[in-house]
């Protein structure tokens, strides 16, 4: 999207005259930025603020709503399936093109967990982020009404696996409401709830050094939260979690947060991979050995020209996407205008964490932050990093009316299965939810 958003501005005159057409292919029609999912799970954000609009940003481009199954580069050709292929029967589509733009990003690595695949949720669409929020709560009604000790205990033992942002944040924002939310019912304490973090390394959110990385394990265990370092989840089936160190936790709740890997999309294309399936790129973000490929964020192995490590490539996480973003708008618009392109560099500049309502710790540019000026910097940064002004503007509204008054404890579980109410006075009897997952 920002790539896109740039290029249209940068190639308005062409635009303008018809002489060039930018189509963009996404599987939905908005970008969600991915840092406000943890606020939008604790009730701070709502979830439409978290996602951009493709259709008004990308006002001078063409939207396809749809997956691409294949990219055939030789041939300049895209297969893309679209929301109509299944309804008018026609199937995939092929759109033709001249310059390809490949940032599909990531997508949550999963191991041969047993049970993983039927019990856990994963933390990076915001359909996720709600529905946790929905189901934290509706484990805590669930705890609230039943007279089982053993059922009270496993809904409220919410275990998180994976400690680097998405795993801590989420973790930490989830257990600040839930904590909140606590003194709203007669029969559960704060106390009562259990979290737990499992990291398999020695250390958690490696970005922020080992310091701060310290300073939020000490955080975290300061607010009863279990975190257990070198361990792994080696089972959670039949709703209990087995961890490698030897404990076992029935739970209802498993968010798995372990890592990333390059979306599926690129193994179906004629690009180069290197060995963890990310795309071949050189500095000035050109797919390497190709001509008129380009590739950034996640998906893309960009080097990184300001590491003295020989061979290093650029991270994959937002600091280097968005900044990447920029660079391959101006490379495209300079290949369309016959001009030379430019290479990508950019220091990392450290990183920021929360830890919560007020809490959290930061490392940029040798300053090491915690607590509330963290916690603010951390705000004040994403808040300049979200796109469009309108998002700016309602993610601050929301933050201000948020410190007036108290939080919000709804759960909107329902939400995800709209027709169930109407299918019982229809007459069908028990609606099939198909429940999530995380709820079966």
């Amino acid at each position: 999207m920002y790539t896109a958003l740039r290029l249209q501005r940068k190639l308005k005159t062409e635009l303008r005259a018809g002489t060039a057409e930018i189509t963009v292919v996404a599987p939905d029609p908005y970008m969600t930025y991915q840092p406000f999912l943890p606020e939008a799970a604790a009730g701070n954000i709502s979830p439409r603020h978290v996602v951009v609009p493709l259709r008004r940003v990308l006002d001078k481009c063409r939207i396809v709503i749809g997956e691409a199954d294949r990219i055939d580069h030789a041939h300049r050709t895209a297969t893309v399936t679209t929301l109509a292929s299944p309804e008018d029967g026609t199937g995939a589509i092929r759109l033709t093109y001249d310059e390809l733009v490949i940032a599909p990003g990531s997508i949550s690595r999963t191991l041969p967990v047993p049970g993983l695949a039927d019990y856990a949720i994963g933390f990076k669409t915001v359909e996720e982020a709600i529905g946790l929020r929905n189901h934290v709560i509706e484990q805590m009604d669930i705890a609230s009404s039943t007279r089982d000790p053993a059922v009270r205990d496993a809904a409220l033992t919410f275990v998180v696996v994976g400690g680097g942002y998405a795993g801590v944040e989420a973790l930490a924002e989830l257990e600040d409401m839930a904590r909140y939310t606590a003194r709203y019912y007669h029969n559960i304490r704060p106390e009562d709830l259990k979290w737990i973090l499992v990291e398999a390394s020695d250390r958690i959110l490696p970005e922020v050094g080992e310091e701060m990385g310290r300073y939020a394990i000490r955080e975290l265990r300061s607010r009863n939260i279990d975190v257990r370092l070198e361990t792994r989840l080696d089972s959670c089936e039949n709703r209990i979690a087995v961890l490698s160190d030897g404990a076992r936790f029935p739970t209802r709740t498993v968010v798995w947060t372990a890592g990333v890997k390059p979306a599926p999309l690129l193994a179906a294309t004629d690009l180069p991979l290197n060995e963890r399936g990310r795309i071949e790129c050189t500095a000035q973000l050109r797919v390497a050995g190709t001509d008129h490929a380009w590739a950034g964020g996640d998906a893309a192995a960009v080097p990184d020209l300001t590491s003295r490590e020989k061979g290093k490539e650029c991270a994959p996480n937002a600091q280097h996407a968005v900044r990447q973003a920029k660079v391959l708008a101006e490379n495209v618009a300079a290949a369309v205008r016959g001009g030379e392109p430019v290479e990508y560099r950019h220091s990392y500049a450290g990183s920021v964490a929360s830890l919560g309502l007020h809490k959290g710790v930061a490392h940029v540019y040798g300053r090491k932050l915690k607590g509330y000026p963290a916690w603010f910097m951390h705000r004040a940064y994403h808040l300049s990093r979200v796109p469009t002004f309108n998002r700016k503007a309602r993610v601050l509204a929301e933050w201000t009316l948020a410190g007036l008054f108290k939080r919000e404890i709804v759960s909107l579980g329902s939400l995800e299965h709209p027709r169930a109410e109407f299918e019982i006075a229809a007459g069908g009897g028990p609606p099939g939810k198909g429940p999530a997952p995380q709820d079966t």
